[in-house]
């Protein structure tokens, strides 16, 4: 198996080169194979024209690539993931998602990763939802999402109390307090915005349809949503212990 860390573990006064060939000598990688397995590496996840640099010049993105490159030095048949894109910005979880599928499609490896990111599940094959430490759902991205049905229809209002009350007395859906707004899963959300626009006496300020997501899931099933600002919070105390045990050392 392979493996890839949630906290950074590569050494960062070595080059890169470097701490893959530690990482091929403590795996047993044949020595006659070591440098082209390297090379294949580091050109797989573009990190060739950086492989005699320091880690420690290396951008957040770049490491995450180099310790996925680590991982499948070895030729392992799963790779575990722990929270692969923990951390990084947009564009850099972009790539990296581009360079996983593309060892996927390459390699033929299984991939294993948790995520709290569910724009990345969408990605996997198979989703298992956990809640409070029990698998809760288990099923492809649209198996999951048929767990939803129909459509989401979310509103703002000014009076949210009273809008919620006709909506339940009127139209017979219970809607779902979603971050000051309301939201509601529908049959058919082309016939329904109309009705609730023309039957609702409380002022609607917006409303928005769409097809369920994976965040549509996990609060169906859980009753409570994973935001950015959530997982980012816990980057930042990451990254805060992790300097501080750097302090330490």
């Amino acid at each position: 198996i392979g493996l890839v860390f949630q906290d950074p573990s590569l050494d960062d006064q070595l080059t890169g080169r470097e701490n893959l060939e530690f990482h091929a000598f403590v795996y047993s990688v044949p020595a006659q194979d070591r440098r082209r397995r390297i090379d294949e590496m580091l050109d797989l996840l573009q990190l060739a024209d950086r492989a005699a640099s320091q880690v420690k010049t290396y951008s957040g993105g770049m490491k995450r690539r180099l310790e996925i490159a680590r991982g499948m030095l070895h030729q392992p048949q799963i790779l575990f993931l722990d929270e692969p894109t923990l951390g990084l910005d947009p564009q850099t979880r972009k790539s990296i998602w581009t360079h996983l599928n593309e060892l996927r499609s390459t390699k033929g490896v299984t991939i294993f990763m948790t995520t709290h990111y569910m724009d990345e599940a969408e990605y996997c094959d198979r989703i298992a939802i956990i809640d409070r430490g029990k698998i809760v759902a288990l099923g492809t991205p649209e198996e999951l999402k048929g767990l939803v049905g129909g459509d989401v229809v979310t509103i703002t209002s000014t009076k949210p109390d009273a809008a919620e009350s006709e909506i339940i007395k009127l139209l017979g859906v219970t809607p779902v307090r979603d971050n000051g707004s309301l939201r509601m899963e529908v049959p058919d959300g082309k016939a329904f915005v109309p009705r609730l626009v023309r039957e609702l006496e409380a002022p609607v300020d917006t409303v928005s349809l769409r097809r369920p997501s994976l965040d549509d899931v996990f609060l169906k099933l859980t009753g409570r949503v994973i935001r950015d600002e959530e997982v980012s919070a816990r980057d930042r105390n990451r990254a805060m212990a992790s300097r501080w045990m750097g302090r330490r050392r």
